[in-house]
């Protein structure tokens, strides 16, 4: 029986998952969450196998809740189901524990095949992205822009996009905000921007938010 916990800021997505997945003899759903502040508590009072989280939570975005869940869940998979594309987010949330990502374009069978992959300790992509990773194909501009950024500056950027400010950024990230101002200074580097506007602007033309 493989036990798996959702999270989604929206009930539709939610409920979905859930009625599809316990109509399967061999999962059992043991939760359902809307923000990511609320996994911490729920994995240390009830068992949990599989994990399926979007990248946009309220409260505590995706990535850093997944850092901070696998530090001190190192058996528990995370598979992030999200609408973020996957050429600049998969990537990034592999290297931060997650066992595999998925576009909510997918289709159940596939989200299904993937929680099947990642319980067993495999790493699952989209049949894309799964090129990307192993073989590294740098012909797309939004795999070339994704390289130049490091997880932590996809995360700053994120919150930079939301209107989220130095100190809201330090506390989410757990970092001062020194280190904020400096992962600042090398995306208007990196993206080739000299203020926050065109920061976003920049970002949102590669889709990075």
């Amino acid at each position: 029986m493989i036990q798996i916990l959702i999270v989604d800021s929206h009930p539709i997505v939610r409920k979905g998952l859930e009625l599809y997945f316990n109509n399967k003899p061999d999962f059992k759903i043991v939760g359902s969450l809307r923000s990511g502040i609320e996994i911490f508590e729920f994995v240390r009072r009830h068992p949990v196998d599989v994990i399926i989280s979007e990248i946009d939570l309220p409260e505590l975005n995706g990535i850093t809740a997944l850092r901070a869940i696998k530090k001190e869940n190192k058996n528990i998979h995370v598979l992030i189901l999200s609408h973020q594309p996957e050429e600049i987010y998969a990537i990034s949330t592999l290297k931060a524990g997650a066992s595999g990502y998925l576009n909510k374009t997918a289709s159940l069978d596939d989200i299904e095949a993937a929680v099947r992959k990642i319980n067993n300790g495999e790493v699952s992509l989209s049949e894309k992205m799964d090129k990307h990773y192993r073989y590294e194909d740098t012909r797309k501009s939004r795999s070339r822009m994704f390289k130049k950024l490091s997880t932590r500056e996809v995360e700053v950027l994120k919150l930079l996009s939301i209107g989220r400010k130095n100190k809201e950024i330090a506390e989410e990230l757990d970092i001062n905000e020194k280190t904020v101002s400096t992962y600042k200074a090398r995306l208007f580097k990196k993206l080739n921007v000299n203020n926050i506007v065109d920061l976003i602007h920049q970002a949102k033309h590669h889709n990075l938010t």
